[in-house]
């Protein structure tokens, strides 16, 4: 077949996904097979020196309540971000999709927050949340009568702010997912359910959302990477893991035991641990998903 398709270049087809295997290679399994063994050793700060304990890191980690904590605090993270930002980012969609005069600037400026960085997220909302120069506080002093809103002291709180802002930072890419699935679904069925006498609610959760279920699918993936991987950067501006460890999440505790603490081996255990937990938890997510997603129009 490679052949007939390639006649007299035998090598072709292999030399040319040749740099995307050694990509691969280089940056994906090669970082991967070397945490695997540093998680089997521990070293000295400075990795003088390295002693094999074999599994004594993971005994560590699971034995560890600090680690408890940050797994607690992912979790509740993780389901406030995905649950509530795709519910939210739904309902905006789905009044987007309406024919209504200016729409094209509504969804210009809903989509924008994807186009921040998250560093410039972290510095707005750590801005409007500031407990003496914030909007926020002033506007829950000025309606409570005087209380003082400092998030940076209550672990909860700080919590629910942190997941705040990164639900509000994946609000664009969201909507344009669900915008551009709700623009798919065909007309003909929607007037169909109206002559048949359903109403708007129940036509949309029994035609309309069923029809989305493809990019529902893909979403709930995404952004369960995202909740997992990529708030690295509004946590370490917004709270540093802080109040007392309340935001510290799994990917920041990994980066305070191996960049600050030095501690690679045991760094190194924890990444294999989010790993093997994002895969399964994905593997089951998807094919469930899958299985029930709904692809003819």
């Amino acid at each position: 077949m490679q052949e007939d398709r390639f006649p007299g270049h035998k090598f072709l087809p292999y030399l040319l996904i040749a740099p995307s295997i050694a990509v691969i290679i280089v940056f994906l399994i090669g970082p991967f097979v070397q945490s695997i063994r540093e998680s089997l050793f521990v070293s000295t700060p400075f990795g003088t020196k390295t002693i094999y304990v074999g599994l004594r890191n993971y005994v560590r980690l699971f034995s560890s309540p600090d680690y408890r904590s940050s797994v607690i605090a992912t979790f509740k993270f993780s389901a406030f971000v995905i649950i509530g930002g795709l519910s939210i980012s739904l309902a905006i969609a789905q009044l987007l999709n309406q024919k209504i005069k200016g729409v094209g600037f509504y969804q210009v400026a809903l989509i924008w927050t994807y186009a921040i960085s998250p560093t410039v997220a972290g510095v707005i909302w750590a801005s409007m949340f500031a407990p003496a120069t914030g909007l926020i506080p002033y506007i829950v002093s000025k309606l409570s009568g005087g209380y003082t809103l400092n998030w940076m002291t209550n672990g909860n709180i700080a919590l629910f702010v942190v997941a705040t802002a990164a639900t509000w930072k994946m609000l664009g890419y969201n909507i344009i997912f669900f915008l551009a699935g709700l623009q798919n679904v065909p007309d003909e069925f929607l007037e169909a359910a109206q002559m048949d006498g359903a109403g708007s609610w129940k036509a949309f959760w029994r035609i309309t959302f069923p029809m989305l279920s493809p990019t529902t699918s893909f979403l709930l993936f995404v952004n369960m990477l995202y909740a997992f991987f990529q708030v690295f950067g509004l946590i370490d501006i917004m709270t540093r893991g802080g109040p007392g460890n309340a935001t510290e999440l799994l990917v920041y505790k990994l980066y305070r035991d191996g960049f600050i603490h030095l501690n690679t081996g045991f760094a190194s255990a924890q990444s294999l641990i989010i790993f093997l937990v994002i895969s399964v938890v994905a593997i089951i997510q998807l094919r469930i998903v899958t299985q029930k997603a709904i692809y003819s129009r």
